[in-house]
């Protein structure tokens, strides 16, 4: 643990727009909301010499006073959870960032996680605290996972996702049976729910929000198949589920899966899931981008256990 001094913090373009709340909670990592909301309001954070709220959005230019803190947690040096930091880099530019995410690491810290992908990047990036994460990846799942480098940047990102299919995100997981080749597209409400102290639990239900999943199968092996799937909605675990309803579970996954199945062809090492490609369309000055993740050396052996395929037959060129 660690003490800070009195800092005065000067808004740039990329930070404008901001409630001050949330600006202080972005560059405080790891002190609690509740102290945050003190320290506002009892005036020690001020914004050009002056007392402000919580909801005070911020302009370019301010200047912003943030009072010395007591005991902050210190940044973990989380890079050491990444091997070969580089190799898993996909794509980096002044606004975005897109790594490959490695299976069995959270995105972010929390849940009983102390570090993520994004805790792991702002130790090691120049742009610090600037980095936000575009989406979440399941633990489990790799593959590519966008970080965006600028808030404006951000937005345009967030507000693409917010429209099915503008920015296009394909998958390939292996499903336990043989996927029928005239399933292409699952069109099922999905609800989630959770209760304090455990993780989130998704479902096919009619009271759920509308999800789209695409699905083309690839290859078949005894009693599984690889697929590509394509969600064109956003929801928590959404192919997972869908591949359930389907009576397809995924390959090793130990919350929607079948256990006793893994055993049978001994697999279940890991989710199978790789978020393979991603296409960003041109977004504000933004050209458009077309990514993509390689599976990595677990997947690839759990694969070859049971199918015979080429990996350049598993990403869609089109």
């Amino acid at each position: 643990m660690t003490g800070t001094k009195v800092q005065i913090v000067t808004i740039d373009i990329e930070a404008a727009g901001q409630r001050i709340d949330n600006f202080l909670i972005k560059n405080l990592k790891g002190l609690p909301k509740s102290r945050i909301y003190r320290i506002i309001r009892k005036g020690e954070v001020r914004i050009n010499g002056k007392r402000c709220k919580a909801q005070t959005r911020l302009l370019s230019g301010d200047q912003v006073r943030i009072p010395p803190i007591a005991h902050l947690p210190e940044r973990s040096s989380a890079i050491g959870s990444f091997h070969d930091l580089d190799s898993l880099i996909l794509y980096e530019d002044t606004h975005l960032l897109v790594v490959n995410k490695p299976a069995g690491m959270a995105v972010h810290g929390g849940s009983g996680v102390s570090v993520g992908v994004i805790e792991s990047l702002r130790h090691v990036f120049p742009e610090g605290n600037r980095l936000e994460l575009v989406h979440r990846l399941d633990r489990g799942t790799s593959g590519c996972l966008m970080v965006a480098k600028r808030r404006s940047y951000l937005k345009h990102l967030q507000d693409a996702l917010r429209q099915p299919g503008q920015i296009k995100k394909r998958y390939i997981a292996m499903v336990h049976g043989h996927w029928p080749d005239q399933l292409a597209c699952i069109n099922e409400s999905l609800l989630t729910s959770s209760k304090t102290g455990r993780e989130r639990i998704t479902r096919v239900s009619p009271d759920g929000k509308r999800a789209i999943t695409e699905f083309q199968l690839v290859a078949r092996g005894d009693d599984v198949s690889l697929i590509r799937a394509s969600p064109l909605t956003g929801r928590t675990h959404q192919i997972r589920v869908h591949a359930r309803w389907a009576r397809h579970p995924l390959v090793g996954d130990s919350r929607y899966g079948d256990e006793d199945r893994d055993r049978t062809i001994s697999m279940g090492a890991r989710l199978m899931l790789h978020a393979a490609q991603l296409h960003i369309p041109a977004l504000g000055d933004r050209e458009a981008l077309d990514i993509m993740a390689p599976i990595d050396s677990l997947f690839r052996s759990e694969m070859k256990k049971v199918v015979n395929i080429e990996e350049k037959y598993l990403f869609k060129t089109k």
